[in-house]
């Protein structure tokens, strides 16, 4: 796996906490050279001196096309490259449709679909150039719709949409497409919740199954990215054993 992934340059969004951060270590133990980008960036700091390998920390807003330009031209002017698009940055903002609150639509829709469609954009000459890789992590959401999820399932589905087209398009030029889709994962993504029902039916929810960890995504990613070039694994869906939808 580490001869696969040995020099490789590699750039994960949203690589604060969570499986974003799961995986850049992976990566970094796997031999890749790792840019990590978050708003968060204070929160980058102990990532940096955790990885074994080199580690670029970047401030880095998906929602703003020009932070993902510049975390883009950063990591291409530091190691020369640029071979995967970890596309990880996104927020869960569930709640019903009725009263809700239209400025977190908003944010769901900048961060989790807008954003990720931002970085492949800016990445996608540097991919195509090394005949690369793009990793969206999606969600069991982007499968199965379900009440108070109305918005981040939408963002989710949308990202499957563009992942097929984007594969459509760049297959044939080396660019392998791949979309992680996990049910639940023991990270904070839940706890930003301000509908305190929502927030404690999903927290009820996590404590009734042995929920996946980071790292387990994170060996999703390192699977599909150390398949032979002519092998795409195209979709990874993971969900912990007991979850039952």
């Amino acid at each position: 796996m580490s001869n696969a992934l040995d020099g490789k340059v590699v750039l994960v969004t949203g690589a604060s906490s969570g499986i974003g951060q799961g995986t850049a270590l992976a990566l970094s133990k796997a031999g890749a050279r790792v840019a990590v980008g978050a708003r968060r960036a204070d929160r980058l700091k102990s990532l940096t001196q955790d990885a074994p390998g080199e580690i670029l920390a970047l401030d880095l807003d998906v929602t703003d096309r020009q932070s993902v330009q510049n975390a883009v031209t950063a990591t291409v002017d530091r190691f020369g490259s640029l071979d995967v698009l970890v596309n990880n940055a996104g927020v869960m903002l569930s709640g019903p449709i009725l009263g809700a609150d239209l400025t977190e639509w908003t944010r769901m829709v900048e961060t989790n679909l807008l954003g990720s469609m931002y970085a492949v954009h800016a990445a996608l000459p540097h991919l195509l150039a090394a005949k690369g890789a793009v990793v969206q992590i999606s969600s069991t959401s982007g499968r199965t719709a379900s009440a108070a999820s109305a918005v981040y399932g939408a963002t989710k589905f949308g990202i499957t949409a563009f992942s097929e087209a984007l594969r459509q398009e760049v297959t044939a030029e080396g660019v392998r497409v791949i979309v992680i889709e996990p049910g639940f994962v023991d990270t904070e993504l839940a706890s930003h919740i301000s509908d305190p029902a929502i927030q404690a039916m999903a927290k009820s929810m996590a404590e009734s199954m042995r929920t996946l960890q980071p790292e387990d995504i994170a060996s999703a990613v390192l699977y599909a990215l150390t398949q032979p070039e002519h092998v795409a694994v195209n979709e990874i869906l993971i969900r912990p054993t007991d979850q039952t939808r």
